[in-house]
């Protein structure tokens, strides 16, 4: 006997959605507390703020159907690439990442990741170099989306004139940032 049944007819108390389980942590940097979260997959957020609690919240807002467990073993690895790459950007920041978001976003990112370092484009050069119908604004609000700050170097994006534009993380940080690279 086959026995099939449909999604729609299961009882409300089966989940057959799968668990999403993101491992995190957090660790003080010279840009301020970092959370790092992490599927199976790779790291799917890193986040940057004044305090743990901020970027917890800020994390469940972004994976909000997501099972959270703090473990810094987990993570361990990842914050001591980020924290060595922020001291010294010149080596990079090589992660598996699990990028979240629509096409059109993880296009924007994947073009994001292959600015080097100490370099920078304007929004509208971004937007050439993702399609020449690309809008900048739609690109500054893929670059705005991004949670996986550092490794998907958001930071890399100005304004036309060279000027800083906003930055999810805070204009200061992006600054540090910047003037880093350009040293390395």
């Amino acid at each position: 006997m086959n026995l099939t049944i449909s999604k729609d007819r299961l009882p409300n108390s089966i989940n057959t959605e799968p668990v999403d389980i993101l491992l995190h942590a957090t660790a003080a940097t010279e840009l301020g507390e970092v959370l790092i979260a992490r599927s199976a997959r790779g790291v799917c957020a890193i986040l940057i703020g004044d305090s743990a609690s901020e970027l917890a919240a800020d994390l469940a807002d972004r994976f909000p159907r997501a099972t959270l467990i703090i473990s810094e073993a987990a993570v361990r690895d990842d914050l001591a690439k980020v924290r060595r790459y922020i001291e010294r950007p010149s080596e990079g920041l090589h992660l598996t990442l699990d990028m979240r978001g629509t096409p059109f976003q993880r296009r924007v990112w994947e073009k994001l990741k292959t600015i080097s370092v100490g370099r920078t484009l304007s929004y509208r050069e971004l937007s050439q170099v993702i399609s020449p119908n690309a809008n900048p604004r739609a690109v500054a609000n893929a670059c705005a989306a991004n949670p996986i700050a550092l490794a998907i170097p958001c930071h890399r994006v100005v304004r036309s004139n060279g000027d800083l534009a906003g930055y999810r993380w805070g204009i200061e940080r992006k600054r540090i940032l910047i003037q880093k690279e350009a040293k390395a």
